[in-house]
């Protein structure tokens, strides 16, 4: 992740904050019995599992796609938010729809991959499957900057509420067309810029969302163990923001029976709107079929 430090002393002083956007979170009606949770990544949003939702849906499945908590709200309340608020939006909508379906599945990008897996570790033998899309516990991948080792130095300071990490190119998009229009937002827009929030995600990244990032994945680096639901990896080889070791840890670790890596060649991180994501949505509906991955 190419990033650029901002810090934004005004929030101190800041007036009261925007609205928040209208939720986008969406529901798809199915016809084959079985639902599928998708869960978009911390600071992006329902639109980026768009692709992914329409081609399930496709396939017969009812898909839910929620928005994660607080986020379209503006970047001051979203930065006070906790790993739980996440969950708790994900946990809720299985509970909402819990009994419906004679199978539901979960699948997440980035972030809300390690989210899918909490739910599979809460409601055991109740999760059919669990597919984790560019999973994220390590910020590793080839563009991340140099400086990240020193973030849990500044986890421990007041200070960690007034920085702030700004998107840089790629934007986890190797499709150059996908990236353009990405840049057109993100270039331009400053710490409060709203505009396209709903389709882009926001273009800033709270410092308090990694050191929550951090804390959900020692939480759940303790429970990877006691995973049983099958679990698809899919994460490509060339992600800039986290490389293919975050699959691997989890790979290594889910005691699954059918468990699965697989490797993109032709994508950066935002796999679920990059060049491959045809590829993805078809791995994520073979494997929720039962069938097999041959390489």
């Amino acid at each position: 992740m190419a990033v650029a430090f901002s810090v934004n002393l005004n929030n101190i002083f800041k007036s009261a904050p925007k609205p928040d956007l209208p939720d986008n979170g969406y529901e798809l009606p199915g016809q084959n019995g079985e639902a599928i949770i998708l869960i978009h990544g911390m600071t992006g949003t329902p639109h980026e599992m768009r692709f992914l939702a329409n081609y399930l849906n496709r396939q017969g499945y009812a898909v839910y796609c929620p928005r994660l908590a607080n986020h379209g709200s503006p970047i001051q309340i979203l930065q006070m938010s906790k790993w739980q608020d996440f969950y708790q939006t994900v946990r809720q909508c299985y509970l909402r729809v819990r009994g419906q379906y004679k199978n539901v599945y979960a699948g997440g990008l980035s972030m809300g991959a390690l989210l899918a897996l909490l739910l599979a570790d809460e409601f055991k033998n109740e999760i059919a499957g669990v597919s984790c899309l560019s999973p994220t516990l390590f910020y590793d991948g080839w563009n991340t900057p140099w400086y990240s080792f020193l973030l849990p130095l500044a986890y421990k300071t007041p200070l960690k509420h007034f920085f702030y990490f700004k998107e840089e190119p790629p934007y986890g998009i190797k499709n150059k067309a996908v990236r353009r229009r990405i840049h057109e937002f993100y270039s331009k827009a400053d710490l409060h810029s709203m505009e396209a929030v709903h389709q882009y995600g926001y273009p800033f990244f709270p410092l308090t969302l990694l050191h929550q990032l951090e804390k959900l994945v020692k939480h759940l680096s303790g429970r990877l163990q006691g995973i049983s639901a099958p679990v698809q990896l899919i994460q490509a080889r060339h992600d800039d923001m986290s490389s293919v070791r975050n699959s691997q840890f989890i790979y290594n670790r889910v005691k699954s029976d059918r468990k699965e890596l697989v490797l993109l060649h032709n994508s950066f991180h935002i796999i679920t709107a990059d060049q491959e994501r045809n590829s993805v949505a078809m791995h994520m509906q073979r494997f929720f079929s039962g069938q097999p991955y041959l390489a």
